[in-house]
């Protein structure tokens, strides 16, 4: 089918416009594109550099590509979003785009595998015709564009030497070049400023890179300042295949732990299967009570891990103190990421809600299990899915809503949005307001080309929440600058309204939307934070309500 073309809205920054693609921006600012294309395998052919972003001595992406005059054969690895690129740029004799070829998958996946999602994306004058197919389905989508735009998948600085390339053609100084961004396949521009003969500074909405770069125009090197980042060139290939290489997390109990950690596969009606992790208390003297986790919005892993902020792993957290309380939990990798299957970006918040209602599945068939003392743990988009979840299922004993969202998905990005380009301190005046006045119609062009964000624009969660029976326990941090505070207090009215008695809440001071300790709660700082655990008091509630709620 073929989609109308959106407009272009160049007043949003392409560091706000990221916030869109999830209620977690931290995932989002890596770009966790909606349009996952197909290319044909980059092979890492001898010669082949790498180009390794970093945070402090954290990487944050490595890339294995070979750069010709024919294009460009790049292999990703974006290691917070546990994802793995594969892609082919096409280019003409002038450097021009013809074509983007490119395969999406988890980044544990085998590369022999077929491709999670993939498409086709052809450049012809101020047009581009995307051929997108996953989960069995395959859509053609238009889009505008600028004659000459270089497509872009951020956090490619392989990418970004095609940019460096054209500034060159095009000559100047002080070069904007036209990018075809992935998410939400929208237009925007780098601009190339040169500084000499060996350096550039590339403004990336607004954010510069500054780079080291040869008489060839590659890079060699350089440091993004405003995100504390650094780019390493590694030449040739002879450390490729381990650096690219992705060990599978370590999901087993710690030592001495009083419980077991048992990896699980959860069937779904829709076919798919859910691989997990179940924790049973060792010492248990008959069935177990049990919690299902619900991660929030985006691919996630069953710890709902941050890779850049280490020991930030909630859901291993919760796990480890209810299983030392004799509480089994089963949480879970969403569909289509980690070891599940199935494909998570044509999925809606209620489809993901039919999965944790496999999982609570499971765990009623499981001898061990008490099947009438399950609860369920949702955190942002999970404590969306949990009221979904507890609205058709009244037997559940109770629900956690842990930074749940009452307000709707366009009223969320809005505030999420704004507050970005608020605190932007690198726009002017006039592109502040112009960017501000753009936000409605960028929120409206993206969701043209995401299942999940058509939906999260238009869901009221304090609908469900009035129809909400069982037990519920409200946790919200007081500087949570993505589901903001005041939502806490609209769920809980919106459930006491609809009759139910048994909401209770609990807001902390300076705790952010992780619930980690955070006085000013910007999710632009997480990465600062010298704390990246649940905060003990959060944990300490959740606790106490769940042990009283599931005698």
């Amino acid at each position: 089918m073929s989609a109308p073309r959106p407009r272009r809205h160049d007043g949003v920054p392409a560091r706000a416009a990221r916030l869109l693609c999830t209620t977690l921006p931290f995932l989002a600012a890596l770009l966790l594109v909606a349009l996952a294309p197909r290319p044909t395998r980059a092979q890492g052919a001898p010669g082949s550099d790498l180009l390794v972003l970093l945070a402090g001595n954290d990487t944050i992406a490595i890339e294995r590509f070979t750069r010709s005059r024919a294009g460009l054969d790049v292999e990703m690895l974006i290691k917070p979003a546990s994802a793995r690129f594969t892609l082919r740029v096409d280019v003409d004799a002038q450097g021009r785009a013809t074509r983007l070829l490119n395969d999406y998958r988890a980044a544990t996946a085998a590369v022999t595998s077929a491709p999670a999602q993939h498409a086709e994306a052809r450049f012809t004058g101020d047009s581009v015709i995307v051929d997108i197919s996953g989960g069995g389905r395959t859509a053609t989508q238009r889009f505008a564009t600028s004659p000459g735009a270089v497509p872009f998948i951020n956090p490619s600085f392989a990418i970004v030497e095609l940019v460096i390339q054209r500034a060159r053609a095009i000559g100047g100084d002080s070069v904007p070049v036209p990018i075809w961004n992935l998410q939400g396949g929208q237009t925007a521009y780098a601009t190339v400023v040169r500084r000499g003969s060996d350096s550039v500074v590339v403004l990336l909405g607004n954010v510069p890179a500054r780079l080291a770069v040869n008489a060839a125009g590659d890079i060699t090197g350089g440091v993004i300042p405003a995100q504390g980042l650094r780019l390493v060139r590694v030449r040739g290939g002879s450390a490729s295949a381990s650096a690219m290489s992705v060990e599978k997390p370590d999901y087993s109990a710690p030592a001495g732990a009083p419980y077991t950690a048992e990896e699980v596969t959860v069937r779904t009606p829709g076919g798919h299967t859910l691989a997990g992790t179940l924790t049973m208390p060792r010492d248990r003297k008959g069935k177990v009570a049990a919690v299902v986790t619900i991660t929030g919005s985006g691919p996630e892993d069953r710890d709902e891990a941050i890779p850049p902020l280490k020991g930030y792993r909630p859901f291993r957290q919760i796990a480890d103190t209810l299983g030392r309380h004799g509480i089994a939990v089963l949480r879970l990798d969403d569909r289509g990421h980690g070891a599940s299957t199935g494909d998570h970006a044509s999925a809606t918040s209620a489809d993901f809600a039919d999965d944790i209602r496999a999982g609570l599945a499971y765990l009623r068939a499981r001898p061990e299990i008490d099947g009438s003392r399950l609860a369920l743990v949702g955190h942002s988009e999970g404590g969306l899915i949990a009221p979904m979840v507890a609205v058709s299922d009244p037997s559940l004993r109770g629900i956690v809503l842990m930074a749940g969202p009452s307000q709707t998905g366009r009223q969320i990005l809005r505030f999420q949005l704004g507050n970005a380009v608020r605190r932007d301190t690198s726009l002017t005046p006039a592109r502040r307001d112009a960017s501000l006045a753009t936000l409605d119609a960028s929120i409206d062009s993206l969701a043209s080309t995401s299942t999940w964000l058509k939906y999260f624009l238009d869901y009221d969660p304090l609908v469900t929440a009035r129809k909400v029976r069982v037990p519920t326990l409200i946790l919200q941090g007081a500087t949570d600058q993505q589901v903001t505070a005041e939502q806490a207090g609209a769920l809980e009215k919106a459930m006491r309204d609809g009759g139910n008695r048994r909401v209770a809440m609990r807001v902390f001071p300076e705790a952010n939307h992780l619930f980690v300790q955070d006085a000013n709660g910007n999710p632009a700082g997480y990465t600062t934070l010298p704390d990246r655990f649940v905060r003990a008091d959060v944990m300490a509630a959740l606790l106490d309500w769940l042990r009283t709620t599931l005698k």
